[in-house]
């Protein structure tokens, strides 16, 4: 079956996801500094979870770039992705809501690991439909950044326990690691459209 219901759905999520988040932003009573100060623990951990959604929502636009044709697996895998994300908006608010204590910040890491979880199965049952020698194969490799990403989350939810801050580091480190663009399904997708 073709791609294209799977990438509206999955905007649709997405596009949810995100508006449920900025919903959680309350507006502060008071027109002052201060009474907006007190939202700041709130706006940093919305801020995280956006800048997440949208590397996710890239990531997952280029990869489906490189799929023609969808099965019953790749349509679950997808789903099981979906789920994790739509649980960001409930972490992101028990965790801003509560000043990032160890908790709400370790719960925070799980959803992220599952996440990523989930997109390494979604990548993997892609590569797995459309064989070895397919674009996505060759753009990810060994997918270096997906596996360090996953024990950068695991040592995050167990530093928690000892300092929630290192662990939010950590997850703000992953963010980064994953914003700087990576170029190698473009030019894939780019180089097959043109041969």
């Amino acid at each position: 079956m073709g791609k294209n219901r799977l990438e509206a759905f999955s905007d649709g999520v997405l596009a949810i996801v995100l508006t449920i988040m900025v919903l959680e932003l309350k507006v502060p009573h008071g027109d002052s500094w201060q009474a907006l100060s007190g939202l700041l623990p709130t706006f940093s951990s919305y801020v995280l979870s956006f800048l997440y959604v949208a590397i996710y929502w890239n990531n997952h636009h280029h990869m489906l770039h490189t799929v023609t044709r969808v099965s019953g697996g790749i349509l679950w895998a997808n789903m099981h992705l979906l789920f994790w994300l739509s649980l960001v908006p409930f972490v992101t608010g028990w965790m801003g809501e509560n000043h990032f204590s160890p908790r709400p910040v370790a719960a925070y890491g799980f959803v992220l690991l599952m996440a990523a979880l989930a997109y390494y199965v979604l990548s993997q049952s892609i590569i797995r439909y459309h064989g070895e020698q397919s674009l996505l194969k060759s753009a990810v490799g060994s997918d270096f950044k997906g596996k360090l990403s996953l024990v950068l989350y695991a040592s995050a939810i167990l530093l928690c326990l000892l300092n929630s801050w290192l662990g939010f580091a950590i997850y703000w480190i992953v963010a980064l690691l994953w914003l700087v663009p990576d170029r190698r399904i473009e030019k894939l997708v780019q180089g097959s459209s043109t041969t």
